[in-house]
């Protein structure tokens, strides 16, 4: 039987088909408009990796930022409840979890099987979040992907005080301005990001292991920053940005498979 898991994100949407031995495709696009249009478009494409037709997934769970506006899923699941799943399934003995998506981020407290313990939240404000990162590579003509290895090439980071993602990226044009080292900006900026992400970690007790997920979790330059603030290493599930919509397929399994049982849902 195969399931699958849909995370409808602000920045991308991710499609996971699991079988019955893990993984069997997944697939990861720009959300665009969104809508069911990308979602199925998403989903047909893993659907294509994996030689199945959509008539062959069994259940589909939706999750993430724009799950309730996704029509076809039989079910739909919090983010933070998806990313513990998956994290879990990959890394089981991770027991915080930093996600760091485009429009929001998330730590998140796992007990001993998987489960949330406690969780913290930023979705009002773009600064903590894959946008601010954005902003701030193209106020400096930088590729968003490449940030990250610019940044690590620094001696030393140019301090961005600013908390707010309009006065940050006034603060960079002004140190553009005043010949301050592309690189060295770009530190403060990864920098900045880390202090307030690692300030809300911390407000739910950080309990290692500690793993990073989401796309920013590709980011090498957040990922060693956040090691270092907190005095622990951080782990990377192989593909960060898939760990939710994988979560939504594992919930998606169990559900039918009580359903089937006639056992409590997930």
């Amino acid at each position: 039987m195969l399931y699958a898991g849909i995370d409808a994100g602000s920045n991308t949407i991710k499609t996971v088909i699991l079988g019955d031995d893990g993984i069997v495709s997944y697939h990861v696009i720009k959300t665009g408009m969104g809508g069911d249009e990308q979602a199925y478009l998403c989903l047909d494409e893993a659907c294509a990796k994996a030689r199945v037709g959509r008539e062959d997934i069994a259940c589909i769970y939706g999750t993430g930022y724009g799950r309730e506006y996704l029509t076809f899923p039989q079910g739909r699941r919090s983010e933070i409840i998806c990313h513990g799943a998956g994290v879990h399934w990959i890394l089981p003995d991770v027991r915080t979890i930093i996600d760091i998506g485009g429009q929001d981020s998330k730590a998140i407290r796992l007990n001993d099987w998987g489960e949330v313990e406690n969780f913290n939240m930023n979705d009002k404000c773009a600064a903590g979040t894959g946008r601010f990162l954005e902003t701030m590579a193209n106020a400096l003509q930088v590729p968003l992907e490449e940030l990250g290895r610019c940044a690590l090439r620094a001696p030393e980071a140019v301090r961005v005080s600013s908390t707010c993602t309009v006065f940050a990226e006034s603060e960079v044009v002004s140190h553009i301005a005043r010949g301050k080292k592309k690189d060295e900006i770009l530190l403060g900026v990864c920098q900045s990001i880390v202090d307030r992400i690692a300030a809300m970690v911390k407000g739910i007790g950080v309990k290692p292991p500690v793993a990073m997920t989401g796309g920013v979790a590709k980011n090498p330059a957040v990922v060693k920053l956040m090691g270092e603030r907190l005095g622990l290493p951080v782990l990377l599930p192989p593909e960060p940005q898939i760990t939710g919509a994988l979560g939504a397929a594992l919930i998606a399994r169990h559900d039918s498979l009580a359903r089937e049982k006639s056992l409590p849902a997930h």
